[in-house]
């Protein structure tokens, strides 16, 4: 898939979150996305929420995708998204998939989160929805 004329790919950071070394699932969404033409940076396990926003914000990435599996997801998603915030970036896009609550993804989804994604969901919909609702930025002239 090549991008539109005069815009870049969607770039799209996806990163684990604290102690949570269960990378399956982002290993396999980090490949859909750049299968669908994305440019994807992985960031590893083991990350806290300083070094993402941090390589957010050196990619210039437009969306944020965030693995937890661990159960600190309220916590470590609203630190990242304060500091996504303090930092000028309040128009990514953040993604949150893993094992999570339906009350949290609700409270979640009104803190800012654009969607979450449980297991089991095709990453067919995870494409579509990062297609859909990404910001796209100009390729510079």
């Amino acid at each position: 898939m090549q991008p539109r004329q005069g815009r870049r790919p969607i770039k799209v950071v996806v990163a684990k979150l604290g102690l949570d070394g269960h990378d399956r699932g982002a290993k396999v969404i980090a490949r859909s996305l750049r299968d669908a033409g994305m440019e994807v940076v992985y960031t590893g396990i083991f990350q806290t929420p300083e070094t993402i926003v941090r390589t957010v914000l050196e990619e210039d990435a437009e969306v944020l995708g965030i693995s937890s599996l661990s159960g600190a997801h309220m916590e470590y998603t609203t630190d990242i998204l304060d500091q996504l915030r303090q930092a000028g970036l309040d128009d990514v896009l953040v993604l949150v998939g893993g094992v999570i609550p339906t009350a949290d993804a609700d409270d979640l989804r009104r803190l800012g989160v654009g969607q979450i994604f449980t297991p089991g969901t095709p990453t067919a919909q995870v494409i579509a929805f990062v297609e859909a609702h990404a910001p796209r930025r100009d390729l510079e002239p």
